[in-house]
């Protein structure tokens, strides 16, 4: 069939196979450009079919030669309607890893539930014996908690008091004024439940429990601060709190199991989950015009390669005051910071394209499910059905 992009709201509901082939090939050859004398060897990727998840996934196997385990929730092909990116991504990631003769192993399904855990764990032991490095990197709007069975489900919201600035409507182009009124306690409960550090611990816990964790395996969850601008609705709101509770379960799992467990600040880029987000994706455009002039832009491969090389195996982990790792500081650069805030009061919908780069905002939101890129011909039919050869039932 012919796919062509079909967008609604912040989420498009199509996406193309030949073109998320292309745009995990160019992450490839960029991570196949800075290879690792240094490096981990068995790498659990929980989350790894998009965003910075599948940057990892992609670093670990291409600049480090590791084998990968990688955890998703992803929609296969059904009834001819295509599968989403992250089932397509993965095809053509376990593709290359094939031919360049690469240990790979995929899981569908729920990585909230204690199933889905104890399989990695048995296949690890079975395949591995030990992991020696653990990347959190899931994004969920509900969680059914394993224990309890109660399904929580996120919000985006201040806390405290009702939040008002400007947004960009990406689908129309639109500035915009947005209103947010206040998250009540069992909002933020509940988004903590789903987006705080939960999980992360339990994933840990059942890996230490199995036996399959290296003496120096080393663990990281991503999270985001972000300038002030966005704080009503990310750092001081419900998602920030959740945030925080990522960095207590980085404490708790360094106390129980004596792994060093990292929360690695990233830079604001265009993946599904911050497309969601108000203000954020007004910011990012006016950000990427900024850096993009400096010379200092990352994508997700660039910041992942960063992570890997400079942070965790080859320099100096390089931790804040409060024991983060810092991927954002070329975004948090004050002369950056400066510029973006200088910009942001004169955003209107007549001048977006020019005092920012939303442009290529939208470009790479597309190019998220495979739209958009260079070489492939969209006026062709493809076959939508893609099987994920090495996926574990």
């Amino acid at each position: 069939m012919i796919i062509q992009p079909k967008i609604r709201g912040f989420v498009c509901i199509t996406s193309h196979p030949e073109g998320c082939a292309k745009k995990v090939a160019q992450e490839i050859t960029k991570a196949k450009a800075t290879t690792m004398s240094k490096g981990p060897k068995n790498v659990l990727v929980i989350g790894a079919s998009t965003g910075y998840g599948l940057s990892s996934r992609i670093t670990a196997a291409f600049s480090c030669g590791a084998s990968t385990i990688g955890v998703f929730f992803e929609r296969p092909s059904l009834k001819g309607k295509p599968a989403s990116a992250g089932w397509y991504n993965t095809v053509a990631f376990e593709s290359e890893t094939k031919a360049a003769g690469i240990y790979t192993k995929s899981f569908n399904g729920d990585a909230f539930s204690n199933e889905l855990k104890k399989k990695v764990v048995k296949t690890i032991q079975e395949d591995w014996g030990k992991v020696d490095c653990v990347i959190y990197s899931l994004a969920s709007p509900r969680r059914t908690d394993p224990k309890t069975e109660i399904t929580y489900r996120s919000c985006l919201k201040p806390i405290g008091e009702a939040f008002s600035n400007l947004t960009l409507d990406t689908s129309k182009g639109l500035i915009e004024t947005i209103s947010i009124g206040p998250a009540n306690e069992e909002e933020i409960e509940h988004t903590t439940k789903v987006m705080g550090g939960e999980d992360w611990e339990l994933w840990m816990d059942a890996l230490a429990e199995g036996g399959v964790l290296t003496e120096d395996a080393k663990s990281v969850a991503y999270s985001y601060i972000g300038p002030e601008v966005t704080w009503p609705v990310y750092k001081n709101g419900t998602i920030g709190t959740a945030k925080l509770d990522v960095e207590r379960a980085s404490r708790a799992i360094k106390k129980k199991h004596g792994v060093d467990a990292f929360v690695s600040v990233n830079k604001a880029v265009v993946t599904q989950a911050s497309s969601a987000i108000p203000v954020v994706p007004l910011y990012i455009s006016i950000l990427f015009k900024v850096m993009k002039a400096k010379g200092t832009h990352e994508g997700c491969i660039e910041q992942i390669i960063r992570l890997f090389k400079d942070r965790l195996y080859e320099g100096e982990h390089q931790c804040d005051q409060m024991g983060r790792i810092r991927l954002d500081d070329l975004e948090m650069d004050p002369q950056v910071q400066e510029e973006v805030a200088s910009i942001w009061p004169k955003v209107t919908t007549e001048n977006i394209y020019d005092l920012s780069d939303f442009a290529a905002y939208q470009k790479e939101f597309l190019e998220l499910f495979g739209f958009g890129l260079e070489g492939v011909d969209y006026t062709q039919e493809v076959e939508v059905e893609r099987s994920i050869e090495n996926l574990v039932d």
